[in-house]
């Protein structure tokens, strides 16, 4: 796939499968959709990151000016981060800008969550009934 990275570093995207092996080697995963997406599924994995790369406004879809910013409170730039969205889309886009602010070990999860649900891993749906 091609770079979106005007760095020289390249964006890697790995499949599905490569991911869940990644995340079972200590990678953490990074969930850039929306809070609401977010909220009705995820991968199931120990302590997954939700920061949105954009956010859902009347005019539509627009990016969170803040996304660097929150990742870098939650995140080294050395910790080993796999970045997933719902189809690859965003989390390409959201993997380049992290390789460009010098996060050093982070992947794009190619097909992203619609991917994942397709091959049967595990997901968590929070309980949203009290």
């Amino acid at each position: 796939m091609g770079s979106l990275n005007s760095s020289g570093s390249e964006v890697v995207t790995v499949d599905v499968r490569a991911a869940k092996d990644l995340l079972g080697s200590g990678y953490h995963y990074l969930d850039v959709r929306t809070i609401d997406e977010f909220k009705k599924g995820h991968v199931n994995v120990e302590n997954p990151l939700n920061i949105p790369y954009m956010f859902n406004t009347p005019e539509g879809r627009v990016k969170n000016p803040k996304f660097l910013e929150q990742v870098q409170a939650a995140c080294t730039k050395d910790d080993r981060l796999v970045v997933g969205c719902q189809s690859g889309v965003r989390s390409l886009h959201a993997t380049a800008d992290l390789l460009k602010a010098d996060f050093k070990n982070v992947c794009n999860m190619g097909g992203g969550y619609l991917a994942w649900v397709e091959n049967g891993f595990g997901v968590t749906i929070p309980d949203t009934e009290l």
